[in-house]
């Protein structure tokens, strides 16, 4: 159970099982996937390289990340669509669902997350996120990131969506003007916010959350 608004918490869920997946133990063939998959994920770490940020750690002033495909996008539609911004990091990672390349030098894709510095300013950074990053490597992602950076002044923006089904409401969600935006915030950030905040129950999940 939360204790306060805001807290991260993995509710188990067995949605979507009928009684007999329920009760069906795991078979051979289960464990022998589960193995294999094991096995290619260990040793496989996180890894964040950089080119152009000789200094470590470096001066971030700010960093907005986007997580997920929309949010990804919407930094490509809006932001990246110029010639203000060049690549310096990407992140490396394998997991079931993504596998990516140690290169830098390609065009933003499902199977990456890169990282755009601004050319007028080289203390304002950029991460498109747009590839899976599983529960297990979350906390690596975080520190290899941000180990990279000094803390001090840094201000950090997350961008990223959920379906509006998922949306906690007293009034209908058909009647919704979709999409919409909410925010949350941390006591530390003092200026004003661009849009309401986001009402309880609903809560953040996912490496957004992390």
């Amino acid at each position: 159970m939360a204790t306060f608004f805001g807290e991260v918490v993995v509710a188990p869920s067995r949605a979507g099982l009928d009684e007999e997946e329920e009760e069906r133990e795991e078979t051979p063939e289960d464990r022998e996937i589960r193995r294999e998959l094991e096995k290619k994920r260990s040793g496989r770490e996180v890894d964040v390289l950089w080119s152009g940020l000789a200094q470590r750690p470096f001066v971030c002033s700010r960093f907005v990340v986007a997580i997920g495909r929309n949010a990804a996008a919407f930094l490509s539609s809006f932001i990246l669509d110029s010639v203000c911004w060049e690549v310096v990091g990407v992140v490396k990672l394998w997991n079931e669902w993504c596998r990516t390349s140690s290169t830098t030098n390609v065009l933003p894709t499902d199977s990456f997350c890169l990282f755009y510095r601004l050319i007028s300013d080289p203390t304002v950074l950029l991460c498109q996120c747009s590839c899976y990053v599983a529960e297990d490597q979350q906390f690596q992602w975080l520190e290899k990131v941000f180990g990279s950076m000094q803390k001090e002044g840094l201000q950090v923006t997350i961008l990223s969506t959920c379906p509006v089904a998922d949306y906690k409401t007293q009034e209908s969600t058909l009647t919704l003007a979709s999409p919409f935006l909410k925010a949350l915030k941390t006591k530390e950030f003092q200026e004003r916010v661009c849009c309401p905040l986001l009402e309880q129950p609903n809560i953040v999940r996912d490496l957004p959350a992390a």
